[in-house]
């Protein structure tokens, strides 16, 4: 019988490459590499986070480029990465200023997203997951205090 012709490796990049590029992309990203997130995104890639649910580049590129329009020096840093067959799970930390309040004081988010591969590198699935309770709400003037006082209720026995 004869063996199947072994697929080239040079015409994909490895899953752990793709990811090692993604990782790249995002901790460098700037206002200017939101028109060449087609590189990184499958056309048809979905997105989810806690505040949107979006599916195509051009909605993807919407929300990338509203985080630079509405907070100060937005940036991420992947703290670790699990890669599993196409998909791969990263833990990161986003770190950003408000533009309306506590200017210049950083604040962090500590969240995950699950990302799904097309067999080019591209991301199909998008899924961002961060407690917006406790990593953004909390962090707010006004709105803050209630969700500090909400979870102090829910705790109390």
């Amino acid at each position: 019988m004869p063996t199947p012709a072994s697929p080239n490796p040079a015409a994909a990049p490895s899953t752990e490459e793709a990811v090692t590029r993604v990782i790249a992309f995002f901790e460098a990203l700037s206002p200017a590499d939101i028109a060449r997130m087609d590189s990184f995104y499958a056309v048809n890639a979905r997105f989810k986070d806690p505040f949107n649910n979006v599916q195509g580049v051009p909605a993807i590129q919407h929300i990338f480029g509203h985080m630079f329009v509405a907070l100060q020096q937005p940036r991420f840093v992947v703290t670790g990465r699990v890669v599993q067959g196409q998909q791969c799970f990263l833990t990161w930390d986003f770190l950003f200023a408000f533009k309306s309040f506590g200017k210049g004081v950083t604040q962090t988010v500590h969240g995950a997203s699950h990302l799904v591969l097309d067999d080019a590198g591209r991301i199909t699935l998008h899924r961002d997951y961060w407690d917006a309770a406790e990593e953004l709400y909390e962090k707010l003037p006004v709105v803050g205090g209630l969700m500090r006082w909400l979870k102090r209720r829910a705790n109390s026995h």
